[in-house]
């Protein structure tokens, strides 16, 4: 444990302080919107929470360029962390008796459906650790330019759809599929979580496709500027992903 708190003593000196910043507070708003379908046709149904989805995984595509793998996996996991924080801190605060005014409809946003937080954690971890150690996998592929733009953007593009897709179908299939039907008395087919993971996986890949050369672009100049210089002597070998 305290190997672990020193690393990330050292990965949150050497990480760009606004990168850390944006990938927690987008992690919290997209889970706390992904309570709300706002689309819902044929076997596709896309929550509030797509909106947001692609900042953490172009966030993580940037630092496992720069940090590798491992320090993108952190990230994630902190990320988490702040997200349950945020959901357990809100749901304190809509649990208080007020008297006077009613404040049912902030109690009913933010009083923490219990199962929508425990599916959106598990679906968010596990896709970043898939899309990390992925898309560092397919970079070690490119032998010849492994800086390059055609490294990043397919490594980026490829680990960014499968993760999307994977973290879509936890979560849909743990809310809708699971508990759903025992505490609404309602679900949604499969299908549609298998449809949802593969159309959002596909949106975010166009996404990613639009924003990925801001990635591309920051973890090259940190690489030119040296930041983060620390954390790779350290923790980062030849061998690591």
């Amino acid at each position: 444990m305290k190997k672990i708190i020193e690393e990330y003593k050292v990965l949150l000196r050497s990480v760009p302080a606004f990168v850390t910043s944006f990938f927690i507070l987008a992690t919290v708003l997209m889970n706390l919107s992904a309570s709300k379908i706002i689309y819902n046709t044929f076997n596709v149904a896309v929550t509030g929470g797509f909106l947001l989805s692609w900042v953490p995984f172009l966030c993580m595509d940037s630092v496992t360029k720069r940090f590798g793998a491992r320090a993108a996996i952190l990230l994630n996991i902190l990320s988490a962390i702040g997200n349950l924080f945020a959901v357990v801190f809100l749901a304190i605060v809509a649990a208080i008796p007020t008297p006077g005014s009613d404040y049912t409809a902030f109690n009913n946003t933010f009083g923490c459906v219990w199962f929508i937080a425990l599916s959106s954690t598990i679906a968010f971890v596990v896709s970043g650790i898939v899309n990390s150690l992925l898309n560092a996998a397919i970079g070690k592929l490119f032998k010849k330019n492994p800086d390059g733009k055609l490294a990043f953007f397919t490594r980026a593009y490829i680990s960014t759809f499968i993760g999307q897709a994977l973290d879509n179908f936890i979560f849909m299939a743990g809310v809708y599929c699971v508990f759903a039907p025992i505490y609404w008395n309602m679900s949604l087919p499969i299908l549609t979580c298998i449809g949802t993971a593969v159309m959002g996986g596909l949106f975010e890949l166009l996404v990613e496709v639009v924003f990925s050369p801001i990635g591309y672009l920051s973890s090259k100049r940190w690489a030119d500027e040296k930041i983060g210089q620390e954390y790779i002597d350290r923790y980062v070998t030849e061998k690591s992903l």
